[in-house]
Formats: structure tokens, C-alpha cells, sequence
């Protein structure tokens, strides 16, 4: 029998997918067109299994515009809620140079090294946020529900409190009463952070604040620099020009300080300068970095010695 669509599903091809499922068709369609399958041929089988219903018809859409005439990274490149700037970049570069199946492989690996680290620093990061998130709770029911019951107690004694005591009621006084002011005060400060933090200015303070902040700060400095390094590898190896490839990498940065030092880097480097010098006047790149990266040009092993330093911040 036919297999129907699943009942009361509808899939748009405008819908973000989740970098998993991306990673998992890639491996796939870098398998067959390693066995010898046309690109056509191994989409329209792709589009048929895929488990994500989104993404396959963003998969047919894709195999439908090839069919047409159009470049598969064109193609993917009206998708860029799925495939990001780096992807078709890559895909371009794959096709260009005629490696469009070790270019995928290299996706593949970026894709499931880029998803494990994300699982690792957010497993680092649950576990401080939960327990900041219960201690304020637990605080919170204390001063709002528990003291009230022991200040009644206390009055019918007659007699002053110590002053640890009472200042604890005066406070649980004073957040009975402003509860309300401060929940909204929470709402109204987190809506206007959001809206400075996407200003260019805001998120400059925000992000520079961010680096400085104990032991968080640097957790995610590192997860930062192994994103850009392992991005960067990713692309020289995949032939795409240090220039072009500076431009990517600073969008996958996730720190606007970062961003803005691998784009102050492009232009020196543009200018006929090397790519160590202006990460290093930067002061945002750690000088075990600047070295290594100074000893892949020195070696014309740029690439590889990227790739180490992104081992070692994953690490």
C-alpha cells in the first residue's frame, strides 16, 4: 500500500532544521555520490527517507532547481535557514574544484565535531544554571511564604529581635511588597537587554562583558575560538581564499569582539600582511594561538595546525 504522509503534518520549506538531521543527510549524499550515483539521482533517493519532513522538501525543492538547470550550491542557497553560508561556500568550492564528495565528507565531520561541542558546553552550563535558577526560587518561597508564618510567632513574645532576625523579616517585608514591581522590572530589563544586544554598539559591551565574566567567560572564549578555527580549516582546506573565508568565520564567531578581530585581520591581511600579526594586536586571540597559526604559514600547513588548535579547545 501507498504510505501516506503523516496525518495533520503539513512541511514548508521556510522552516529551520536542525543541524543533526543536516549533518546525518550530508554523510548520506556524500556516500553515494562517492559510490558513483549522479547528484540528481541521490537527491531524489534522499528526499524520499529523509525522517525530517521539512527537510525533505527543501530536498526535492533543491533537486527539482538541479533538474532545471541550476548550480546545487545555487540552489542551496536559496535555503539559508538550512544551509548556512559556510555550507553553500563549501558546496560551491566542491563543485568548482571537482571534490564535491570530499568536500561533503569534511561538512559531515565539521557538522558532528560543531554539534558535539555544543552539547558539551551547554552539559557544562546546565548544571550552575540550575542551581543559581533553585537557590532564587527556594529564597524567593522562603521570604514570601516561610518568614511571614515565624514573624507572627515572634510579635507575641513582646520582646525586641536580634538584629540578624529582624532584618531578615524587613526583608521578607519588603519583597511581599514589591513582588509584583519586581517581576515586571525582570520582564521590562531582559526585553531591553534583548533589544541592546541587537544593536551593533550593545552587542560589542555585551559580548566584551561576556569574555570577562569568571570561569563562563572563559568556557565560552574557548568554545568560541575551536568554532572559528575548526571553521576556518574547514574552508582553506576546502580551497575557499583566507579573504573569502575570514568573512564566514566571522559570522560563526558568536562574540561580536571576536567577529570584529578576524574582520580587522581580513583587511590587514588584504593589505599584504600575514594572518598572525593582526590576531595578535588584537589581544583576543591567546598567544599560543597567534604561534601556531604563525607556524601553518611559515609551513604552508595552515589548515592542519587549525585544525589542532580546535582539537585542543574542544579538548
Amino acid at each position: 500500500k501507498e504510505k501516506r504522509e503523516e496525518k495533520g503534518k503539513r512541511f514548508t520549506t521556510r522552516k529551520r532544521v536542525k543541524q543533526a538531521a543536516i549533518g546525518v543527510f550530508t554523510r548520506q549524499l556524500a556516500t553515494m555520490i562517492t559510490s558513483g550515483l549522479p547528484l540528481v539521482q541521490s537527491l531524489d533517493a534522499l528526499s524520499q527517507q529523509l525522517e525530517d519532513g521539512n527537510l525533505r522538501a527543501i530536498i526535492r525543492d533543491v533537486k527539482r532547481k538541479i533538474e532545471e538547470g541550476v548550480r546545487f550550491a545555487d540552489a542551496l542557497r536559496d535555503y539559508l535557514k538550512c544551509f548556512d553560508e559556510l555550507y553553500v561556500n563549501l558546496v560551491l568550492a566542491g563543485e568548482e574544484g571537482g571534490t564535491l564528495d570530499a568536500v561533503l565528507v569534511r561538512i559531515t565531520s565539521y557538522i558532528e565535531k560543531t554539534e558535539k561541542l555544543k552539547k558539551k558546553v551547554k552539559s557544562a552550563l546546565i548544571y550552575p544554571a540550575s542551581i543559581i535558577t533553585v537557590a532564587i526560587a527556594v529564597v524567593m518561597v522562603l521570604l514570601v511564604f516561610v518568614i511571614p508564618v515565624f514573624e507572627g510567632m515572634f510579635s507575641s513574645f513582646g520582646r525586641a529581635l536580634p538584629a540578624p532576625t529582624q532584618i531578615v523579616i524587613d526583608l521578607s517585608t519588603f519583597v511581599k511588597s514589591t513582588i509584583h514591581f519586581m517581576i515586571a522590572g525582570v520582564i521590562v530589563g531582559a526585553f531591553l537587554l534583548r533589544r541592546y544586544y541587537k544593536t551593533q554598539v550593545g552587542a560589542k559591551q555585551l559580548d566584551r562583558l561576556i569574555l570577562r565574566v569568571p570561569v563562563i567567560g572563559l568556557l565560552l572564549k574557548k568554545a568560541s575560538l575551536a568554532r572559528v578555527t575548526r571553521t576556518l580549516a574547514t574552508l582553506l582546506s576546502s580551497g575557499v581564499s583566507i579573504l573569502e573565508s575570514l568573512i564566514i568565520v566571522a559570522k560563526t564567531a558568536g562574540n561580536k569582539v571576536i567577529e570584529e578581530a578576524l574582520l580587522t585581520a581580513r583587511v590587514h591581511i588584504s593589505e599584504g600582511r600575514s594572518i598572525s600579526d593582526p590576531l595578535r594586536e588584537s589581544g583576543v586571540f591567546p598567544p599560543m594561538v597567534v604561534q601556531m597559526i604563525q607556524v601553518g604559514e611559515s609551513t604552508g600547513a595552515l589548515d592542519n595546525m587549525l585544525n589542532k588548535i580546535a582539537d585542543f579547545y574542544e579538548d
